[in-house]
């Protein structure tokens, strides 16, 4: 959010009693004027992170974060890399395949608004651990139906845990975060790709070897059919000769549990000063800032002396006419009724739409988040698929495509670098870097539907990914930015939640016009990334890069 009096659409005030006055003891330093008794709080947790620079906490802060990230794409990957072993297995048609992305999509919905929401009331500490518990433990049981209707229950679960890392994450690093490191927030989408290339590696081990695509043919020269659709005593495809996929999924649920033992036992997460400030909870706030600079071999020059100095100054606790413990207030907020707390969470929420300006931003970006899973969806879950099929026309055997999926995706790493890079890049930055990505890799899936070489599919899913994760890093770092503390998890978690329905949506139309067209999902993704487009170009350019509370 932007912290100047040019910003006014992010600022607290909106909430109950949040106008602050103008202060004697701080009238002579121009960064706290205007600002509100939160977030002249929040200013001195950012200048004590600042002095901080990237210590070895904020470090640890960032790749634990990352690897959330990377365990969103590790099962997005997954799931579009099984299907096909999944379907020959289990019999189930084409039309149907569609069922495991949505299914994987509704768990991330409903994961993405309950994470949202909850990490803004229960707090960051508890969100940050149970995501990747819950992810941990039905990703490990994963691999053991022999049933589809098994697997899309536990996929779900699976979902559930997963969806609330992006929104979660993004919010925990930007609250540790020095000011001037914020390209950082971009540059943790850098483990998506790296995600996606460890579930594709892993795949390319597993499911080439140990499936019924080399299995043989069936009676009739073709490719083996599920036992359940082939004569008693037929050659077929059954559990014992297609466990690729089951080692594959057994897999990627023991990486969950390893982050889940490092983020729990390994690393004790402390909780956000911010969030411990909104909520009232200014002593705890200064011990952590305390263990934080002992973590990082410093000291912390925050006290309780410094607030307390903020708020003794202030004429009132809350409004000036009616008294009320307004957010950041201390101790005196803590000891609210309930019918006040009520008050102030549905004020938070509130700013989300405080004025046009911040309504036209929150809308914009609940549409660009619809739009770009609705592409990325598709593109994910149908692309391997597409690309197999494109490959079996020219005769590229499942080895090769396999091993060009890691290809492919390796290639979003340095995307998301440039994407990273285009925070600091005059007159581009966060806006134009997503209006550019976002429209070329519309582009590129348009291409693909034109061309069917092994030099094209490779080198058009290269260019579409690569771009995906260029928008991607920018987007999921920039929109924590644009909201301050109290309501960001929210904010985040929300817009995930347009995006995450959108792509329940969107694997199933994909997959209906894929029995039909090989071309159909590569024409509807791409039609999606492009209003993304429009909508990141007519978005409020002050809140691009603008400072966080």
């Amino acid at each position: 959010m932007d912290g100047s009096k040019e910003a006014g659409g992010t600022s607290l005030r909106d909430i109950p009693g949040g106008k602050s006055t103008e202060f004697s003891g701080v009238s002579s330093d121009p960064e706290m004027e205007g600002l509100t008794l939160y977030e002249k709080k929040a200013l001195l947790v950012n200048r004590e992170l600042d002095s901080h620079g990237m210590g070895k906490y904020q470090w640890y802060i960032f790749f634990l974060c990352g690897m959330g990230y990377m365990i969103d794409l590790l099962y997005a990957q997954a799931f579009g890399l099984v299907e096909p072993a999944l379907e020959q297995e289990l019999g189930f048609s084409k039309a149907d395949s569609g069922n495991i992305f949505s299914s994987f999509n509704a768990g991330l919905c409903a994961g993405a608004f309950v994470w949202g929401v909850l990490v803004d009331i229960i707090g960051r500490q508890y969100a940050f651990n149970l995501t990747v518990l819950i992810a941990s433990v039905f990703g490990l049981c994963l691999g053991a139906p022999s049933n589809y209707n098994g697997i899309l229950v536990l996929t779900a679960f699976v979902g559930f845990g997963v969806g609330g890392n992006i929104p979660i994450d993004t919010t925990i690093t930007l609250e540790f975060l020095p000011q001037n490191r914020r390209f950082l927030l971009a540059l943790l989408s850098i483990f998506q790709p790296i995600g996606v290339v460890v579930s594709s590696g892993i795949a390319y081990g597993f499911v080439p070897k140990y499936s019924c695509g080399t299995g043989g043919l069936g009676a009739d020269g073709e490719p083996l059919k599920a036992c359940s659709k082939v004569a008693a005593g037929q050659p077929c495809c059954d559990k014992a000769s297609n466990m690729g996929w089951r080692y594959l999924l057994f897999t990627l649920g023991a990486i969950c549990l390893f982050v889940f033992f490092l983020r729990f036992v390994v690393f004790r997460f402390q909780e956000s000063p911010k969030y411990l400030l909104y909520r009232g909870k200014d002593e705890k706030a200064v011990q952590v800032l305390q263990h934080i600079a002992k973590f990082n071999g410093r000291q912390s020059s925050v006290t309780m002396a410094a607030f307390d100095a903020l708020t003794d100054e202030d004429s009132s606790v809350g409004s000036g006419d009616t008294g009320k413990p307004i957010l950041g207030s201390g101790a005196k907020q803590v000891g609210n009724s309930f019918g006040e707390n009520v008050k102030i969470e549905l004020a938070r929420y509130k700013l989300l739409f405080a004025n046009a300006t911040m309504a036209r931003l929150t809308i914009l970006i609940w549409i660009t988040y619809m739009f770009d899973y609705w592409g990325f969806s598709i593109a994910g879950s149908l692309l391997p698929r597409i690309l197999l099929d494109k490959g079996r026309a020219i005769e590229v055997s499942t080895a090769t495509t396999y091993r060009n999926y890691v290809i492919i995706y390796i290639c979003g790493i340095p995307g998301v670098l440039l994407g990273a890079l285009m925070y600091g890049v005059p007159l581009v930055g966060r806006q134009w870097g997503m209006v550019v990505s976002s429209a070329l890799m519309g582009v590129s899936l348009f291409l693909f539907s034109s061309i069917n070489t092994q030099a094209s599919n490779v080198g058009l899913n290269i260019m579409e990914y690569f771009f995906q994760s260029m928008f991607n890093a920018i987007l999921y770092g920039w929109t924590p930015e644009a909201y301050p503390a109290p309501i960001r998890g929210t904010a985040c978690g929300v817009a995930s939640f347009w995006g995450r329905l959108f792509s329940i949506v969107s694997p199933l139309i994909g997959a209906h016009l894929l029995v039909k067209s090989t071309n159909g999902p590569l024409y509807l993704a791409g039609s999606g990334v492009f209003v993304c487009t429009i909508c990141i170009a007519l978005m409020p350019r002050k809140y691009m890069g603008a400072k966080s509370y």
